[in-house]
């Protein structure tokens, strides 16, 4: 059975400040219903300088979405550790790690946007060695014991609750990903379903002598909606989904694969795709049991900025009437 996995991003344009706080106050609240009923993950995002609002503070949010919660795993994918300090972060995710008692797990990856490495003052060149000098820094760290930094001597506690740190996948769309994450012996995220990737991770994990990790290579709709009447749902959210789908196809570059990406111009194209679905219940029970286990069924209630209400009705509808089915 595939899956059942609630994400935000947060991206809502031309929101004022009052209705964005309500927005970021309803995502712990639909976690927190989402935990109860029953669904196995959360997953949150990272993007800096987009003008409609994206989460640019996973950590932050998830801290808060785990002080609400009791159980309900934490994935925060992509972390864009190039962007950060690679002490700072390796210290912010160690407590985040004994707050949430193990519950984040990690997708680090590069990002694809030239303007976030512009804003925080990093080469776009070395993006790639960025990303394994912060990784070796970050592991380094997690020892809790002290090393040399910058000409300094240097010492991250507390250390994390997950021994020997949190679970890292090493998220992207090429090969050189796969050939970080077999190196480092980490898991693996790649952000298209290509099953030579995971080949490649195999093959240079057994070259390195590295045991292999985890490997979640995605499957089944970006995203879902659930609704007795899509076509009435495909008229009132459609728009909210194409601002998501365009704003996102806007960033991407040829060399980039991605599983959600959409290339609809208009609604009806976007309905037609079939990156973002919004289905009848009976439909959702058909598409989840047509997944694998590491399949999912992904909920994102406030995609593109869409009102609250129709989040809450696909969520509860998913609850009510598919839940129940799958698990029978």
């Amino acid at each position: 059975m595939a899956l059942s996995v609630i994400r935000f991003d947060y991206r809502a344009p031309g929101l004022d400040a009052e209705t964005t706080q309500r927005l970021y106050a309803t995502s712990v609240e639909m976690v927190q219903f989402a935990e109860a009923k029953g669904f196995e993950m959360c997953v949150l995002s990272e993007h800096h300088a987009s003008p409609d609002g994206f989460l640019p503070s996973p950590l932050v949010t998830a801290a808060a979405i785990a002080a609400a919660t009791k159980a309900i795993p934490l994935n925060i994918a992509a972390l864009l550790v190039p962007l950060h300090d690679p002490v700072r972060l390796a210290e912010d995710i160690a407590v985040l790690d004994n707050l949430s008692g193990g519950r984040v797990s990690y997708v680090a990856g590069l990002g694809y946007r030239p303007v976030e490495y512009a804003m925080f003052e990093k080469e776009w060149s070395r993006r790639g060695r960025l990303l394994d000098e912060a990784l070796d820094i970050m592991i380094t760290a997690w020892t809790g014991e002290p090393f040399e930094y910058k000409g300094q001597t240097v010492q991250v506690l507390p250390r994390p609750f997950t021994r020997p740190h949190p679970l890292i996948f090493i998220g992207g769309s090429g090969k050189k990903a796969a050939e970080r994450a077999a190196r480092l012996g980490m898991s693996f995220f790649p952000a298209a379903g290509d099953p030579t990737l995971v080949d490649h991770y195999h093959a240079e994990c057994e070259r390195l002598g590295t045991t292999p990790g985890m490997v979640a290579m995605p499957e089944g709709p970006g995203t879902v909606f659930v609704s007795e009447d899509p076509d009435k749902t495909w008229a009132e959210l459609g728009p909210y989904l194409l601002h998501d789908a365009m704003t996102y196809h806007s960033w991407q570059t040829d060399d980039i694969q991605s599983h959600v990406h959409s290339h609809a111009d208009t609604v009806e194209k976007l309905r037609a795709e079939g990156v973002y679905q919004i289905l009848t219940p009976d439909e959702a029970v058909d598409t989840a049991a047509s997944l694998s286990f590491m399949g999912a069924m992904t909920h994102h209630p406030l995609c593109g900025g869409a009102p609250p209400e129709f989040g809450w009705a696909s969520l509860e509808l998913y609850a009510d009437k598919v839940l129940p089915r799958l698990r029978a």
